[in-house]
């Protein structure tokens, strides 16, 4: 497609929320080896996102602008570049662009081997969730949590916390999979969509018992997937299993200092930071196999058109979306 223009959104420096976005109109990439170039049907805003714009990863993943943001994607192949094996022109599919972004635009590329066919029972927009979300649920239970999707015996106990948030309302559905008993906090005008999903006891985070996280069974969790922000560590401990993990996917610096600390004095329970958890290939099949087969369902909060991505960049930023923020070029 050389010669041709479409639309986008980008910045031009760090911050500036979603007042700092701007429409253009900007050549339409070219795959290069390896690469696919996809028409862009659906397109998932992360927090990690909204983070890169803030400069906050800036010492990891530095930018260069003007920058088109959003990774996580689903559309149709329209070309693919040299040494492209698997997808070929119509096919339909998952990608994760990562950190170099793309995403807010009519075209994107993506690399093959970040790249999946999307079955025809997963739509588009619930598609592009799969990305950062629920392969960030499944690797908080699976890899650093340790556990599996099929049935865990003895039967284990696990706390979300913002149980109705991207992650969390993943973590939740993930977790009943493998017969685990969940324990979810989130706001009170949420509680009965949590309970939707699956889990077992669900907390009212500004009530006392759910402030300080304490089962309602009495139960001591052996994982803990944590989404929100502002619970410490001296909370979570007295509610753990003696071996119990909290998995911190929005990790600040008494995070690091809690899990120092905890590695120098060879503590049985553990918090493990998690940065960053990168999407792949086989997460994203796995994944689109369990959305496919009624396992797993995505809960979008609100969608809206490229031309309103500013609004659904303030959305996300906002914090309290319920399931996932979709922008559909």
């Amino acid at each position: 497609m050389a010669g041709k223009f479409m639309q986008a959104v980008w910045y031009t420096s760090y911050g500036g929320g979603a007042a700092s976005l701007k429409h253009v109109e900007t050549p339409v990439p070219a795959p290069g080896n390896g690469e696919i170039l996809l028409k862009v049907e659906a397109a998932s805003i992360n927090p990690l996102d909204c983070k890169i714009q803030k400069g906050m990863i800036r010492p990891i993943f530095p930018r260069k602008f003007p920058f088109i943001p959003v990774g996580d994607v689903a559309g149709e192949v329209v070309e693919v570049g040299p040494g492209v094996e698997n997808f070929k022109a119509g096919d339909k599919i998952i990608s994760t662009l990562g950190t170099a972004g793309g995403g807010l635009a009519e075209y994107a590329v993506a690399k093959e081997t970040s790249t999946v066919q999307r079955p025809s029972e997963v739509s588009a927009a619930d598609g592009a969730c799969l990305g950062i979300a629920a392969c960030t649920a499944l690797h908080s239970l699976t890899i650093s949590g340790g556990l599996k999707l099929e049935r865990n015996e003895p039967r284990s106990n696990v706390l979300v916390t913002a149980a109705s948030g991207g992650v969390g309302h993943y973590a939740v559905q993930l977790a009943k999979l493998g017969n685990i008993h969940v324990t979810a906090t989130c706001g009170a005008r949420n509680i009965e969509f949590v309970k939707s999903l699956g889990a077992d006891e669900v907390l009212d985070y500004r009530t006392p018992e759910g402030a300080a996280l304490k089962s309602p069974s009495g139960r001591k969790y052996d994982v803990v997937v944590h989404c929100a922000t502002g619970i410490t560590w001296s909370t979570f401990e007295p509610n753990l299993g003696p071996t119990g993990k909290v998995i911190d996917i929005t990790p600040d610096g008494g995070a690091f200092w809690t899990y120092a600390v905890n590695k120098i004095t060879f503590s049985k329970k553990q918090l493990q930071p998690l940065v960053v958890s990168t999407p792949n290939a086989k997460k994203l099949e796995c994944l689109a196999k369990l959305v496919k087969e009624g396992k797993l369902k995505t809960v979008i909060d609100s969608s809206y058109p490229l031309s309103k991505a500013e609004e659904a960049w303030a959305k996300s930023i906002e914090g309290h979306a319920t399931g996932k923020v979709v922008v559909e070029p």
